[in-house]
């Protein structure tokens, strides 16, 4: 399990762990090819051994935080510099169609979709790049970037803080990262719904 994996790395390399989480934290949200990385059930589990005293809360809050918000603004950047290749080719891999319909949606709704993606594992390494793709303005994406990251950091760290250690999510740990996951995903369903209707 997830839990235990990760408290014997915490036992054996101590404060070192802080950096170990903020480098998985940096690669799944700013490196496109990396959205496997387990980023909800690291984060919950961190919180888990907060609690137990093997690392800092507070830190940890803080430096994955600072990994989240770099990590969507180097993808944002990738996004906005790999796009521009990409379309300026003689064979565009993605049609001009394409960047039109996605610079307009992110005009519409790029801010509440740069923070919902945040929650939902996968979508939250894609939309920093496709808002750079799409050329969302920067200081907007950088404003809600910040706003999303600390959200979704402070949900699981902290989550896992208080709740980590109770006997029931304790024994039925990969359950309760399920129920967090599907948890955080009703904001986008409803969102979604809304659009739709």
């Amino acid at each position: 399990m997830l839990d235990e994996s990760l408290g014997i790395i915490v036992q054996t390399y101590g404060f070192w762990s802080h950096l170990l989480l903020f480098l998985v934290i940096f690669l799944e949200t700013g490196v496109v090819v990396t959205p496997f990385l387990p980023g909800d059930s690291l984060l919950f589990a961190a919180g888990t051994l907060s609690a137990q005293g093997f690392l800092d809360p507070v830190l940890l809050f803080l430096l994955l935080s600072a990994a989240a918000i770099v990590g969507d603004t180097v993808n944002y950047w990738i996004g906005r510099h790999v796009g521009k290749k990409i379309f300026e080719r003689d064979r565009p891999l993605i049609s001009e169609d394409y960047l039109k319909r996605t610079e307009n949606f992110y005009n519409r709704h790029g801010k509440k979709t740069i923070i919902l993606a945040r929650f939902i594992p996968i979508i939250r390494t894609f939309a920093p790049f496709v808002a750079g793709v799409g050329k969302m303005n920067y200081r907007t994406f950088i404003s809600y970037n910040v706003i999303g990251g600390v959200l979704w950091i402070g949900l699981f760290i902290f989550g896992g803080y208080f709740f980590g250690n109770v006997p029931l999510v304790k024994e039925n740990f990969s359950l309760a990262i399920v129920v967090i996951i599907i948890l955080s995903l009703i904001p986008a369903v409803i969102e979604f719904w809304r659009h739709r209707k």
